[in-house]
C-alpha cells in the first residue's frame, strides 16, 4: 500500500525568495525520502489552500498527513488545519515543526554566523517570532526560547511581530534596559517575508536570517509525518 501524500502546509508568503525556500523544503524531504510523495498547500496568501488541497485527494481516495510548515502550535494549526482534515477520515494533521531542538541548533548556528557569541554573557538575545493571539502559541515560542538559554550565556527573551506581547521592538529596548551590551535578533522565522524584513528596524545591533535553508528543517518535517503514521497504525493495532 502506498504511503499517504505529505502536504507540507505553510503560512504562505508574497516574498519570492519565501517562496522558492518553502517549496525546496518539501523537495529537501523528498530527496531524504526517495519515493515520498509530496504536494504543497497554504493557510493564507497564496494558493492553493489546504482546505482545497485535502478535499482533492479525499475525493481521488488518497489519504494525506498535513504537516504544518509551522514553528508553533496557534490558530492556524488549531483551526485552519484542523479543519480541513475534520470531515475527511482520509486525512490528518500532524503537529507543527516547533518546538525542537535541531530548530534550536539552526538558529544558534544563525546567530553564530551573525557575529554573536555564546558565551558572552552581555550579548542578550531577542527570540523574533510571527506572533499569534493563541496562547499555545505563544507557549511554544517560550519553550524554544527555553531551549536556546540552555546554550546561551546571556539572556534570551522573546518578541513578536504582532498579535502577542511584547513586541521585538519592545524586548529589545527591554534587553537593553536591562544591561545588555549587544542585542541580538534570532529570527524565528523560516522564510524570508513580511515579519523578517520588520526586523531590520526593532533597534538591535543585528539580525539573523531566517532558518531556511537548512537540511535539518526537512529531517523534523518527516519526523512529524513519521510520527502521525506510527499513531495512526497503533491506533489500529
Amino acid at each position: 500500500m502506498d504511503s499517504p501524500v505529505l502536504v507540507a502546509c505553510a503560512h504562505g508568503t508574497r516574498n519570492p525568495t519565501g517562496r522558492r525556500l518553502i517549496g525546496e523544503l518539501a523537495l529537501a524531504a523528498r530527496a531524504l525520502r526517495p519515493g515520498l510523495r509530496t504536494t504543497a498547500a497554504f493557510v493564507d496568501v497564496q494558493p492553493p489552500t489546504v482546505v482545497d488541497v485535502v478535499r482533492d485527494l479525499a475525493a481521488a481516495g488518497t489519504p494525506a498527513v498535513v504537516v504544518p510548515l509551522l514553528l508553533s502550535g496557534g490558530y492556524h494549526v488549531h483551526v485552519d488545519i484542523a479543519g480541513a482534515v475534520a470531515d475527511h477520515p482520509t486525512a490528518v494533521a500532524a503537529r507543527p515543526l516547533g518546538p525542537d531542538q535541531r530548530l534550536v541548533a539552526v538558529l544558534t548556528d544563525r546567530l553564530v554566523t551573525a557575529g554573536a557569541d555564546p558565551l558572552d554573557r552581555t550579548t542578550a538575545v531577542v527570540l523574533a517570532a510571527a506572533g499569534s493571539s493563541d496562547p499555545r502559541s505563544v507557549a511554544d515560542v517560550e519553550g524554544t526560547a527555553g531551549l536556546l538559554q540552555r546554550d546561551w550565556a546571556g539572556p534570551v527573551t522573546t518578541g513578536y511581530g504582532s498579535a502577542a506581547q511584547p513586541t521585538v521592538a519592545d524586548a529589545v529596548s527591554a534587553a537593553r534596559r536591562a544591561g545588555a551590551q549587544r542585542v541580538v535578533v534570532a529570527a524565528y522565522l523560516l522564510a524570508p517575508g513580511h515579519f523578517h524584513a520588520k526586523l531590520q528596524g526593532a533597534g538591535a545591533d543585528v539580525a539573523t536570517a531566517p532558518l531556511l535553508p537548512d537540511e535539518r528543517i526537512a529531517a523534523v518535517l518527516l519526523d512529524r509525518y513519521d510520527a502521525v503514521l506510527g499513531t495512526t497504525v497503533d491506533a489500529a493495532s
